[in-house]
């Protein structure tokens, strides 16, 4: 949330300097009421902007035996932080503040509308009242004193003027301003922001009442005449003596079509940067995981194992002998088999274990080596007299 905050702030910072250097002393009036209305969406809504990167990465499975070591976490107590709610209680102290305020010039406006006698003129409202008070509009209802009204002291300009703030729907600027203000009191940019747009809003009047056909000379001696440093309810508009001599620089000020061009282009450079900068980069890992493909023996490989292990198994166990090479391929096709595949081919031919070596004699002393056998002696045979060795 800080980081939102410093960031909206910072957005708001740079809109409101490119507008005092480059718009303000502008003519045209009509961008800068979109542009400052514009430019406060913008710092709330870019902060928002998330651009998100996807970061492959591999996914494995840890797998845990009885002597593989654990860690084991325990809770720990944490610290509470008391600045969190200290900082909250201190907000939403000061949006009730600024709420109460906002509600109660409302409320007093509406209070004169409906306790104070009222002149329609076409679509707008004349509020007669008996103070003296700088004619000011909010709405579609204009205020006047009375006296003044029907006594027709009021020229004609300075109705014009406030009848153009009444068309195009100043107020509602100023309202949203307003409700900005009370959600983000702590942002003191706010406050010369809703100076700036309400100061274009003159602007905007002020040339609707020349477009009329009044001169501007003549003019210029009314505002200065029904100018002065009354106060005015916040939320509605007014002649201010405190904007006079800017108001009357910007009505001699023409902007040419090329500067104006030159102006907007420079625009979007700066909302590029900001969005760019001050939106959120968020990077999320993608886990891949890796497929393991099980070996299978294709059909001519089961067809060259069913053929040699046909061929030894057809040979008796004890007699039975493999070749080297034909035992080594045998294993082979064996190993990449299925155990589907395995259930349908021969079994695997097996041999009998050769006889362990016989044990080696020490070598040790001749006279230690026992003597050959002697011959059998020969003795006469009783049939014929030879001479035979017995078995």
């Amino acid at each position: 949330m800080e980081m939102y905050i410093l960031k909206s702030a910072a957005c708001l910072a740079l809109f409101f300097t490119f507008y005092k250097l480059f718009l303000e002393n502008t003519s045209i009036h009509n961008f800068k009421r979109f542009y400052l209305f514009g430019s406060l969406l913008a710092s709330f809504l870019i902060p928002l902007i998330t651009f998100t990167t996807y970061v492959e990465t591999s996914a494995f499975i840890a797998a845990y035996t009885e002597g593989t070591p654990q860690l084991i976490f325990s809770e720990t107590e944490q610290a509470i932080n008391y600045w969190h709610y200290v900082l909250w209680t201190v907000y939403g102290l000061g949006v009730l503040f600024f709420s109460l305020k906002f509600f109660r010039n409302l409320f007093g406006l509406i209070q004169q509308i409906r306790k104070n006698p009222k002149y329609r003129n076409n679509s707008f409202i004349n509020v007669l009242l008996k103070e003296t008070v700088i004619p000011h509009t909010f709405l579609n209802y204009i205020f006047l004193n009375k006296a003044q009204f029907e006594n027709h002291e009021i020229p004609a300009e300075v109705m014009l003027h406030e009848e153009a703030h009444a068309r195009q729907k100043h107020s509602l600027d100023v309202i949203f301003v307003e409700i900005l203000q009370i959600l983000f009191w702590f942002n003191p940019l706010l406050y010369f922001l809703k100076r700036s747009v309400k100061l274009n809003h003159e602007f905007l009047a002020d040339r609707a009442v020349l477009k009329a056909g009044v001169e501007t000379s003549v003019y210029q001696k009314i505002l200065l005449a029904f100018s002065s440093n009354a106060v005015t309810p916040s939320l509605a508009h007014s002649i201010n003596y405190s904007s006079i001599k800017k108001r009357f620089t910007v009505m001699k000020t023409h902007t040419s079509k090329r500067a104006i061009w030159l102006r907007s282009l420079l625009l979007l450079p700066l909302l590029s940067v900001l969005i760019y900068g001050f939106s959120t980069k968020e990077v999320v890992k993608k886990e891949i995981q890796s497929e393991i493909v099980q070996q299978k023996a294709t059909e001519a490989e089961l067809a060259e194992y069913n053929k040699l292990a046909k061929k030894y198994n057809a040979v008796d166990i004890e007699k039975r002998i493999i070749k080297k090479n034909d035992l080594e391929r045998l294993e082979i096709i064996y190993k990449k088999m299925t155990d589907a595949q395995k259930s349908n081919a021969e079994p695997f031919p097996e041999c009998i274990p050769p006889p362990p070596p016989a044990p080696k004699v020490k070598k040790g002393k001749e006279s230690d080596i026992p003597p050959p056998p002697l011959p059998a002696p020969k003795v006469p045979s009783a049939e014929n007299g030879n001479l035979y060795t017995p078995a």
